[in-house]
């Protein structure tokens, strides 16, 4: 078994005007990853910053290769996503 966590610091496009704006497109993306990919995502710093997001991100897979093939596929899809931009990710995968 191999574990996976993951964390990616976003920078939001749209340049949300309240908090309130900011949680609408970062729960839509989580919604979005967490149902397309199976894993536990949250938003785990910045909460107080409006342009600002990181998200924490863990995943279990069977081998080294499915867990790294995951987590490029991951930060592909949030790179497509129109209303934000990676700043930075980190993922680091550890077998148990």
């Amino acid at each position: 078994m191999v574990s996976s966590l993951g964390r990616i610091t976003l920078y939001l496009l749209e340049k949300p005007n309240s908090l309130k704006e900011k949680r609408r497109v970062v729960k839509s993306l989580k919604d979005r990853v967490r149902a397309r990919f199976n894993v536990s995502i949250c938003e785990a710093d910045d909460q107080d910053l409006w342009h600002r997001a990181t998200l924490g991100i863990a995943l279990v897979c069977s081998d080294r290769k499915q867990a790294q093939t995951m987590s490029d596929k991951i930060i592909k899809f949030i790179r497509e996503a129109k209303k934000v931009e990676i700043i930075d990710h980190d993922f680091i995968i550890e077998n148990h």
